[in-house]
């Protein structure tokens, strides 16, 4: 017999149905009767009859004709979603998919598999995982280890020792001796009473790498989960059912309780779950869907699902990814604002950046040379102020490779902490089953990936301060003897006025947020937690950092493309031409005024995409074959020259080379 499940007014009701060609119009009438028997005041409805709704897929939120019959409008035990006229106006309105479901509408489920070992997941791959790019098992070895790992804790509780967690209470009531006829509702109760978090909850791909990073851990083999018990956690992962995990409420220690309890609460069918199939759902039900069961908690199960960092550090493998590809495109917008602006290259000499052989320096200058060689890419803007009197130029334009260069370093040493991190035991206690025993330790304490990302915040940020201000060198006709604000006929039209105000808005915000947040702790817990470190804050903010750092590079952009519409019919270098025809692929010259922001937002999805960086770097390594081994400088910078090759760039395929 079909059955389907169907939202209601934020609640999920189960609804058989005997005879498939009944109507999809019969399904939403009878999941709102339903609705309405079950509540005292009929849910307000003085008669189901007169009720008007509309009833649309959970996936993809496709709206559904009430006339179609339910076998050729849906599959079996599909979920769907019954809007009731008035209700979508509501503040009280729950849909039940996440903000930008559209991303997840064409989700395919990944062929290819990812091995955790517990040691060598990057940061790249945790994205990955993220974007639901792979499926994930276990290495051999590591299901070993967690096997070991498992036999210490079934010794504990069958000799009944006394061990923090196991067989004793949380936090204050740590002396707490629990029976052991009641290990296994500690567990339960534990990931209940810590599920607290407030706030929106993660989207599906911040929750996939948070599940995907547990899962990491956990294959370390010192947590003392049992191998049934990770690998009903890794089914739920393959099949994307992700627990409903809101944002806030995590002080970094002991690890990030509140968002991993919620986390924990989807795998044992409690709270809410979200897949691409069902949406917003109850967790039950999801996992129904998918044919999978939930988890029941063994002894130190529930404890090892939630002590961790896995939070902080999964927002902060995509806040070093996210940082790592603006820092590099940077370098591309502030070359051709420096090529719209009539600059000079002589401040990128290779013999300057030698003598102050920081790597992220002499890697941006270089950059700036491989971009804006005239002998090398011929410019006919720079060609045509070669005689000019003009010595140096502002401070954003010839300082660029101090100023980028240091933010190179800074994600550098911040991916370094990160990766440690994302391969590190957090748990509290650790089970070590090449000795026999557990050790209560700290572990679990945030401060490293928190003071990280705190200087990450400040680092990035400073590619917006340089850029806002060249923003302003672009629009200030007496800097830059282009038309006032780029565009013509002024005074009619504004051009990029208020697009630099924007700018100047994300600057000035970021000043606030790069405030370091785990210089600050409260103790928690009875004083028992009495130094925490404050890192759930520290990751948010700093993707909120580094999100506006692309927004204002993005106007940077934006506003170079339309500088070099006022020096026609002169052309820049090659690679920056290619950039430009890219930006114009997606966003057309302002002839006059227009609606902004959607440029803006186009702008914006470039360089999150990375296609700004796709089309200059085929340029950049060909200019570094040609170019490093004539030039390298003398020992300790050759080391260093060698270190840059390997860590900041790669060397893609390319047709134009």
């Amino acid at each position: 017999m079909p059955r389907y499940t169907v939202h209601v007014r934020g609640e999920w009701l189960a609804v058989p149905c005997q005879d498939a060609q009944l109507t999809v119009g019969w399904l939403g009438r009878e999941a709102v009767r339903r609705y309405v028997r079950n509540k005292p005041d009929n849910g307000g409805f003085t008669s189901v009859d007169a009720v008007s709704f509309l009833v649309r897929r959970c996936k993809g939120l496709g709206l559904l004709d009430n006339e179609d019959t339910l076998e050729v409008a849906l599959e079996d035990n599909e979920f769907v979603e019954v809007v009731i006229e008035g209700d979508a106006m509501s503040p009280d309105f729950i849909p039940s998919q996440p903000e930008g479901v559209y991303l997840y509408s064409k989700y395919r489920e990944p062929e290819t598999y990812i091995a955790l070992d517990g040691d060598s997941l990057t940061t790249e791959d945790l994205v990955n995982l993220g974007k639901g790019r792979y499926k994930i098992k276990l290495t051999p070895t590591a299901e070993k280890k967690v096997q070991k790992s498992r036999e210490v804790i079934d010794s504990i509780v069958k000799e009944n020792t006394v061990v923090y967690g196991i067989t004793t209470g949380f936090g204050k009531f740590a002396r707490t001796v629990i029976p052991v006829n009641k290990l296994e509702e500690l567990q339960v109760n534990l990931v209940r009473s810590h599920s607290s978090g407030v706030g929106k909850p993660l989207s599906p791909e911040r929750c996939r790498m948070l599940l995907a990073l547990r899962i990491n851990v956990l294959a370390k083999g010192y947590s003392g989960i049992s191998l049934e018990t990770l690998k009903q956690v890794t089914e739920v992962f393959n099949a994307s059912c992700l627990p409903y995990v809101p944002e806030k409420g995590t002080v970094g220690a002991s690890g990030d309780l509140a968002p991993l309890s919620h986390l924990a609460l989807g795998l044992i069918g409690e709270g809410k779950m979200w897949s691409p199939k069902s949406g917003w759902a109850d967790a039950k039900y999801v996992l129904k869907a998918h044919g999978l069961k939930p988890i029941v908690l063994k002894p130190k199960e529930g404890l090892a699902l939630i002590n961790g960092t896995q939070m902080i550090t999964s927002l902060g493998c995509e806040a070093v990814e996210r940082a790592s590809a603006v820092a590099r495109q940077a370098d591309i917008v502030a070359a051709l604002t420096l090529e719209v602006l009539k600059g000079t290259t002589k401040a990128f000499d290779t013999d300057i950046h030698a003598v102050r052989p920081h790597p992220g320096q002499i890697e941006v200058a270089f950059r700036f040379r491989s971009l804006l060689d005239s002998d090398h890419h011929p410019s006919e803007i720079a060609e045509s102020h070669r005689f000019c009197d003009r010595v140096q130029d502002a401070y954003t334009l010839r300082c660029c490779p101090q100023v980028h260069g240091v933010v190179n370093d800074t994600i550098a040493f911040v991916k370094n902490i990160i990766t440690t991190e994302l391969n590190s035991a957090t748990d509290n206690p650790m089970v070590f089953a090449s000795r026999g025993e557990t050790i209560s330790g700290g572990n679990f304490h945030g401060e490293y990936p928190a003071k990280a990302l705190d200087y990450l915040a400040i680092g990035v940020h400073e590619l917006a301060a340089i850029s806002e201000r060249r923003i302003e060198r672009l629009c200030n006709p007496s800097l830059s003897e282009l038309p006032p604000f780029l565009v013509a006929e002024g005074g009619l039209n504004s051009g990029f006025m208020i697009a630099h105000c924007t700018a100047a808005a994300l600057v000035s915000e970021n000043k606030a947020l790069c405030h370091p947040s785990s210089v600050d702790s409260l103790s928690t817990s009875a004083a028992t937690e009495d130094h925490v470190s404050m890192g759930g804050w520290a990751a948010r903010k700093a993707l909120r950092v580094i999100e506006h750092v692309e927004q204002v590079l993005a106007i940077e952009l934006l506003a170079a493309c339309q500088g070099i519409e006022f020096l026609r019919p002169l052309r820049t270098t090659t690679p920056l031409e290619k950039v430009y025809d890219l930006v114009r692929s997606v966003v057309r010259p302002w002839i006059k005024d227009r609606f902004i922001a959607p440029d803006i937002e186009a702008a914006h999805r470039l360089l999150v995409d990375q296609k700004i960086w796709e089309v200059a770097v085929p340029y950049i390594e060909k200019y570094r074959m040609e170019h490093i081994p004539e030039s390298r400088p003398v020992s300790p910078t050759a080391f260093k020259l060698e270190f840059l090759q390997k860590n900041y760039t790669k060397l893609p395929e390319s047709d134009d080379l």
